[in-house]
């Protein structure tokens, strides 16, 4: 895919999930997202990629409320969202090709407003090392379906610092643009050795 359907475009959380839903009926396997998102970990830097580990959950409808789809359970595991396997590969090439990678967990808002300095502070004490407006419903409905799931951060901002830094959509674009060669490189090795 390029691109998709945000939450906050006013798309319901089975709009936003569909693509996934397709992708399981194609007989996908593995699914790689990633997303610009806003860095909390006063160990980033903008222009950082960060492997997402784990994810918090504070949109405010769940991708899967409502009826149970046959494609799996009706309350799934969710232990490991992000496989492990996965994690170590990009890991090793990442090492091999002198990339540095961050990690961390990522917390999916709603939006589409970015953060106050005070939602930094609180989704940074809740957990997360970042914080971004998609990722975590697909990233559900993959796991419900069964699919591995990978999945990156490029740090494109900073919040929750003791100095508010203004950002803004272009900033983003220009940062998120800057990354994608190395996030680019590290997925195309991954899928040629898996």
């Amino acid at each position: 895919m390029q691109g998709r359907f945000h939450f906050y475009e006013g798309y319901s959380m089975k709009d936003v999930t569909f693509p996934v839903r397709v992708m399981y009926e194609l007989g996908i396997e593995m699914l790689f997202v990633s997303n610009a998102s806003g860095g909390m970990n006063p160990k980033f830097n903008i222009g950082d990629i960060m492997v997402i580990t784990d994810h918090i959950n504070c949109f405010p409808e769940h991708p899967l409320r409502g009826k149970n789809f046959p494609t799996g359970p009706r309350f799934p595991d969710m232990h490991e969202p992000y496989d492990a396997k996965l994690i170590a590969l990009a890991n090793e090439i990442a090492d091999s090709k002198g990339i540095k990678l961050q990690h961390g967990a990522y917390v999916g808002v709603q939006g589409p407003t970015f953060e106050t300095p005070a939602e930094y502070r609180m989704y940074r004490i809740l957990g997360g090392d970042a914080v971004g407006m998609s990722t975590v419903p697909e990233v559900i409905v993959a796991r419900h379906c069964g699919i591995r799931v990978f999945g990156v951060s490029i740090i494109t901002d900073l919040g929750g610092f003791d100095v508010p830094v203004e950002v803004s959509h272009e900033e983003v674009q220009v940062a998120a643009n800057s990354a994608q060669p190395k996030m680019t490189e590290i997925m195309r090795e991954m899928i040629r050795r898996s």
